[in-house]
């Protein structure tokens, strides 16, 4: 492990966590952001274009036209096209891989008995998708074929679930603009195409392309994999649990579990409970197995956490808490499926002795073993991966100094929030929240939603900042992504959070015991939100951005965060991000995306890095909204 690296970490908004980093004697990202301090102006403007052998060219005033005679509107536009269509196309490979999981356990209870664990998100979705089949397994194959089929088709094919699935004020709006999607595999495609060298240089068309992969993305990669994973795990249940590095427990053989994918390794979730397989552990000196959730599928795994009380431990922390979980010396191995597994843990896992797994090849690591997952060797690969971290754990545990936080984090957040479990809570419909907000005890609905970075303001502080700024001003807060770990660990979830609302919202907290910032869990989540913002829409009769609800991407990292993004805006919802998405060396893009979209869909993007300059727009608009409802 290199030992010259800075002393000085970025600023944390979890002061213990960031003291907990400060004081290891081994690098992470929150030290190498010093030496990354200095940004290219070039690639921040998004006006470098690297796609042919006569660039890399770069957009100034004195060169306004790349060799090839693209401009910077076309340049900006095509990298956002670029990069919306790689973030569409990772949610899209997750969906499929949870159909594929879908159909194959359904397909192996048939023929050796069982049943799936969430036979009401079953019924729901085949009540929307029209399937009648009354043998649940049958069913379960026939939505997940459906949704395997649209994802296939063409781009040239409209996909059949996007109606049945879309608030039709919605449908009708996008039918109107020309951008209901294809086939989801098919626009990520269409979308790599159309941004290659010397094709599209239209930028509102490539702008509208974005919509397009917006809404594949939003209906299959966010709101479908949440319905497919309920029937596959369970439905969340709300309920608290602790949160932060204060969940790993030594005295058992604990496996970080980091990624997108959980249905991939449910398989080996369960088996880690199982007599024989605990009597393993036992043997090596441990008291069993332990899950230590990390970033978004450890978010995940809180959400359903009461179907799997004996094997979790917690969640521990978003992607740029992760170097930190394994620091603590006390995970044995590492399993990854997917982003935002940061090549960072890499050299700390090496330096540790921790084991790195794979079982996807698209997140395979540098210094990890790949054991792919395929449903029909799924007993074979759980039976390889525990024997590996039981040797692990047995070769390095009593040569790895411990370095515990128990003090980190808390015990009471509230989790298992969805749209079922919250309607549920409510009585079964949402009229007491709707009386709630027209009676201005809760002003607003805003998201506060997608990654952690470390740029707007340090680790999770412009999030933080501003959702205690959002509750003060008595609107609700909702979470989902990496930002929930950040925003859970400071605390805010947790009952006594109450006390930083406003009144209005501290009274309605304190009478029912829940927090002000409520948590849906992983990115894929913000599908659960939509979900939560149509049925207010249909309880109303209104259009969506109708609504007084506001979203706020205000530490957004990804590729993926910027498909989100394109959802949102085709949503029609006022979206705030923290930092520009490299587009603002093109002044049409700006326009379009800030000003013009609200013809267009409703949407706009704000750009502000400022927590409490944020909060006051977002409120202004959330009153403009409120006013025109007549509330």
């Amino acid at each position: 492990m290199n030992q010259k690296f800075s002393c000085t970490t970025c600023r944390n908004a979890d002061a213990p966590l960031g003291a907990f980093i400060a004081d290891l004697p081994m690098e992470t990202a929150h030290h190498r952001m010093e030496s990354q301090s200095v940004k290219c102006g070039f690639g921040l403007q998004g006006v470098c274009c690297r796609l042919c052998a006569n660039g890399p060219c770069r957009i100034t005033p004195k060169a306004p036209r790349g060799v090839c005679g693209a401009n910077a509107d076309t340049i900006v536009t095509r990298n956002f096209l670029r990069a919306v269509a790689s973030g569409s196309g990772c949610y899209i490979h997750i969906v499929e891989n949870t159909a594929l999981n879908l159909k194959n356990t359904a397909l192996a209870l048939s023929a050796h008995g069982g049943e799936l664990k969430g036979l009401n998100a079953l019924n729901r979705l085949g009540e929307i998708f029209g399937i009648t089949a009354a043998d649940p397994n049958k069913k379960a194959v026939a939505v997940a074929e459906a949704v395997l089929a649209d994802l296939h088709k063409p781009e040239y094919e409209k996909m059949e679930l996007v109606e049945r699935l879309a608030y039709p004020m919605r449908y009708k709006r996008w039918r109107e603009l020309g951008i209901l999607p294809g086939g989801a595999k098919g626009e990520v495609f269409h979308g790599v195409v159309k941004c290659s060298t010397n094709l599209s240089s239209d930028p509102v068309d490539m702008l509208l392309a974005c919509l397009r992969l917006g809404i594949s993305t939003g209906i299959y990669g966010l709101t479908l994999t949440n319905l497919l994973n309920d029937v596959l795990l369970g439905e969340p249940e709300l309920r608290f649990a602790p949160v932060g590095l204060r969940v790993i427990d030594p005295d058992y053989i604990n496996i970080m579990i980091t990624g997108h994918q959980h249905s991939m390794f449910v398989h080996l979730q369960d088996r880690l409970t199982d007599p024989d397989v605990k009597a393993l552990a036992v043997k090596a000196g441990a008291k069993g197995f332990k899950l230590v959730g990390c970033t978004c599928v450890g978010q995940d795994l809180q959400l359903r956490g009461a179907h799997y009380t004996e094997v979790f431990d917690g969640h521990a922390g978003n992607n740029y808490t992760s170097e930190a979980i394994l620091a603590t010396g006390a995970i044995d191995a590492v399993l990854s499926e997917f982003n935002c597994t940061l090549p960072g843990i890499e050299p700390i896992c090496d330096a540790l002795r921790i084991k790195q797994i794979c079982i996807d090849p698209v997140a395979k690591k540098a210094n990890a073993e790949l054991k792919e997952f395929r449903f029909a060797d799924r007993e074979r690969l759980s039976t390889e991966i525990i024997e590996e971290v039981v040797e692990a754990y047995k070769a390095r545990r009593h040569k790895v100094k411990l370095r515990l936080c128990a003090g980190h984090g808390n015990d009471n957040t509230l989790t298992g929030v969805s749209e079922v479990s919250l309607k549920k809570f409510l009585g079964g419909n949402w009229q007491p929240l709707i009386d709630l907000i027209v009676a201005g005890k809760i002003k607003g609905v805003a998201g506060v939603v997608g990654c952690s970075n470390l740029t707007a303001g340090g680790h999770d502080v412009l999030s933080v900042d501003l959702t205690k700024e959002l509750i003060a001003r008595d609107i609700l807060v909702l979470t989902a992504g990496c930002s929930s770990g950040g925003i859970e660990n400071c605390g805010l979830m947790t009952p006594e959070a109450a006390d930083l609302a406003g009144p209005g919202l501290k009274d309605v907290c304190k009478k029912l015991g829940i927090p002000p910032v409520l948590n849906f869990g992983p990115c894929l989540a913000i599908g659960r939100l939509e979900i939560v913002a149509t049925e207010l829409a249909e309880a109303l009769d209104v259009d969506l951005p109708q609504l007084p609800l506001v979203l706020s991407a205000a530490q957004w990292l990804e590729e993926q965060a910027l498909a989100d993004g394109a959802f949102a805006l085709a949503l029609g919802l006022p979206l705030h991000l923290g930092l520009p998405p490299f587009v603002t060396g093109s002044p049409l893009a700006c326009k379009v995306l800030c000003e013009d979209m609200k013809q267009l869909t409703g949407g706009q993007v704000i750009i502000n890095p400022d927590a409490k300059a944020t909060a006051d727009i977002l409120e202004d608009i959330i009153s403009e909204k409120r006013t025109a409802l007549g509330i």
